[in-house]
């Protein structure tokens, strides 16, 4: 595949995946040509105008001709410097590696890494949470997030490539909207009675499975085990942890049991005052699920995969 094939082919995989739908999304980026559209010739030079078909910031090609031919890349969860280097000297053992593929964003996917929460204003509405009240509790922890990463060496990983003749590009939310969405699914399908039932039935799922192998896996981080899970509701995408706030919202709207990736200390202590149970699944291996379904479609137009930094290689194919 072409590096730029590569690139559409996960962000068009987002998309299918992303709770919003089609409609909303092509809201989303025709309001993004038109905000360009009203910039003066001076400012139009700074606009991200990859926002135009992709409405997810924090995944970009970070360096690479999007001709490129990609005969092999080198995937994990976090690729910075050592990963790249671990690259170059796995292509000077005959491996074939053209691109390094990372999904924490790097560049400038992580750069812009605030753009994608707002999104989480969708997901809760989608349960039943007011626009209004989602919107108003998402703006300022975007923010937050803005200032947070703002002072970050965003292109450190990138330049490293760049130097080694490696492309770098990054695929964050259209992997989390996949694995969101793959667990959703999963859990409705089997209606875990108990948060025990929860966590046995995340851990039929590989990546989980070979998590809590390794001392990580599933697990429930408030209420008992006996606990009823009620009504599940996904916790896995928009960019990174939205407000401890939306947990008050999510319970009004009849969220008994939140599953995630994770959740701070903040978060575990306002869910206690709510009543709402918190399962963590677990960071890496969601994020591993998540790309492994992405990966599914690359790897069957025969580009060589090699998984390091987290990543469990599982074909779903």
């Amino acid at each position: 595949m072409k590096l730029g094939e590569i690139y559409r082919h996960c962000v068009e995989k987002g998309m299918t995946e992303d709770a919003r739908g089609s409609e909303e999304l092509r809201r989303v980026m025709d309001e993004t040509r038109k905000e360009y559209d009203k910039l003066d010739d001076d400012e139009k030079e700074f606009f991200d105008t990859e926002r135009f078909a992709n409405p997810y910031a924090d995944t970009r090609i970070a360096w690479g001709d999007p001709e490129l031919e990609v005969r092999g890349l080198v995937t994990g969860i976090d690729m910075q410097v050592g990963e790249v280097l671990l690259a170059d000297r796995l292509r000077e053992k005959g491996q074939r590696i053209d691109l390094v593929l990372a999904h924490h964003p790097e560049g400038p996917g992580f750069a812009n890494l605030d753009q994608v929460m707002y999104m989480q204003a969708d997901l809760w509405h989608a349960v039943g949470v007011r626009l209004g009240a989602a919107d108003a509790l998402i703006a300022p922890r975007a923010q937050e997030v803005r200032r947070r990463i703002s002072p970050a060496n965003h292109y450190q990983a990138v330049d490293a490539a760049r130097l080694l003749g490696l492309a770098s590009m990054s695929c964050h939310t259209p992997a989390d909207n996949c694995v969101n969405a793959y667990v959703q699914r999963y859990l409705d399908e089997r209606q875990p009675r108990a948060l025990r039932d929860v966590v046995k039935a995340l851990r039929g799922i590989p990546e989980y499975r070979d998590a809590a192998v390794k001392g990580y896996g599933p697990e429930i981080v408030l209420g008992s085990e006996e606990r009823r899970a009620g009504r599940i509701a996904v916790d896995m995408t928009g960019g990174t942890e939205g407000p401890a706030g939306a947990l008050e919202k999510l319970s009004d709207a009849g969220v008994d049991a939140l599953v995630g990736m994770h959740y701070s200390e903040e978060h575990r202590k306002r869910a206690e005052e709510l009543n709402v149970a918190l399962v963590v699944a677990g960071h890496v291996s969601s994020d591993a699920l998540g790309m492994n379904l992405v990966l599914d479609g690359i790897e069957a137009a025969g580009v060589d995969i090699v998984c390091t930094s987290g990543m469990v290689r599982v074909s779903r194919a």
